[in-house]
Parts: structure tokens; C-alpha cells; sequence
């Protein structure tokens, strides 16, 4: 049991880190925005502003999404889950399995576009020439967060029982 605590304890301070690094690059979008902003009124120019936003602006939704889903913060039909009564188990399975296979799906694929993009040396379009595989690797770890927290779920969910989750997310609230 020691060994599951201190797993849940690295979990969920991983997923707590990754939503601090979501919210540091929604920060920066803000500062690439203001910046941008003061160079205009100056008479400057800010090469790439708009690609590093937009990079930034992929970074901080990426990082944000598991621990979106560690707080059940994602949209879910709990309408239709609490009507579906002793069945509702058996949706939360099936939900989460195809919610870790996707991301993960997701992350092997994000990750050969990173692998590409190295190999074939791709660079941005925009102004700043940048190469790409460094903003999609801010992806690639987002992704891979986000895969480990559908697994983490699905694994609390199929080994622990449905009732064991619902009273950690009651604990989590309160």
C-alpha cells in the first residue's frame, strides 16, 4: 500500500507541474502579446511574435490537459452516466480505455512527426525561421501527461473499484 501512495503522490504532483508550466505559457503569451504591443507603439518589430505566441498558446493547452482530467475537469455526460445506473461502471471503462487509446495513439504518432521534422530539418514559415520539432516536443510531453493520467484513471477505476475512485475525488473537493 506504501508503494501505491508515494505513486499517487508522484502522480498528481506531476499532473500539478504540468498545469504549472500550462499556466507559465499562458503567462507568456501574454508577455510575447504585450511586447509585441509596446514594439508597434515604438516603431519596432518583433520577428515571429505571432508564431512564438502560437507556440506558447499550443504549450499551455497541451500541458493543461491532465490535470484537467485528474480534476474531472473534462466535459463528461454524468447526466447520462448516473442514469445509467449499475451500468455506469462499464461506461467508465469503456470511456477510459478509449480515452487511453487515443492518447496514446496520439503520442506515438506526435512523436514520429517530431522525428520527422528532425530528420527532414523543418523549419517554421513565419518570420523567425524557428525549427519546428521544439515546439511540437512541448506537445509530445503534454500528450504523454495526459496518456499517463487516462491510464492512471483507467487502472484506478478497473483495480481499486469504481466506489474507491469516486470517494478520492469526493477527498479532493473537500
Amino acid at each position: 500500500m506504501g508503494c501505491f501512495v508515494s505513486m499517487r503522490k508522484f502522480l498528481d504532483k506531476l499532473y500539478l507541474h504540468s498545469a504549472h508550466l500550462a499556466s507559465f505559457f499562458l503567462l507568456l503569451v501574454l508577455t510575447i502579446i504585450v511586447i509585441q504591443m509596446l514594439t508597434r507603439w515604438t516603431g519596432f518589430t518583433f520577428p515571429g511574435a505571432t508564431a512564438y505566441a502560437g507556440y506558447a498558446m499550443a504549450g499551455s493547452a497541451f500541458f493543461a490537459l491532465a490535470h484537467t482530467l485528474n480534476e474531472d475537469g473534462h466535459i463528461r455526460v454524468k447526466i447520462l452516466l448516473h442514469r445509467l445506473g449499475g451500468k455506469r461502471r462499464g461506461a467508465e471503462i469503456w470511456c477510459y480505455s478509449i480515452g487511453s487509446m487515443l492518447s496514446v495513439y496520439f503520442f506515438y504518432y506526435s512523436c514520429r512527426a517530431v522525428y520527422f521534422s528532425l530528420i527532414f530539418n523543418d523549419i517554421s514559415q513565419s518570420e523567425d525561421a524557428w525549427p519546428v520539432w521544439i515546439p511540437q516536443l512541448v506537445m509530445v510531453l503534454g500528450v504523454l501527461v495526459m496518456s499517463i493520467a487516462f491510464l492512471d484513471r483507467l487502472y484506478q477505476i478497473l483495480f481499486l473499484g469504481y466506489e474507491e475512485v469516486e470517494r478520492v475525488d469526493d477527498k479532493m473537493i473537500n
